[in-house]
C-alpha cells in the first residue's frame, strides 16, 4: 500500500473508534448490553 492508501485507512478506523466509543457510552446502548447480558445468563443458568 502506498502512503495516501494507510492515511486513509487511519481515519477510517479512527471514525470509526470515535463512532464506537460514543455509542457505547450512550446510557441507553449501555442498558440494551446488560439486559442483553441478564437475559443470556438466565437463560445459562436457569434463572
Amino acid at each position: 500500500m502506498t502512503t495516501a492508501e494507510y492515511a486513509v485507512g487511519t481515519v477510517a478506523a479512527a471514525g470509526l473508534g470515535g463512532v464506537l466509543l460514543k455509542l457505547l457510552s450512550s446510557s441507553q446502548v449501555q442498558d440494551l448490553i446488560w439486559k442483553i447480558i441478564q437475559h443470556a445468563f438466565g437463560f445459562l443458568f436457569g434463572a
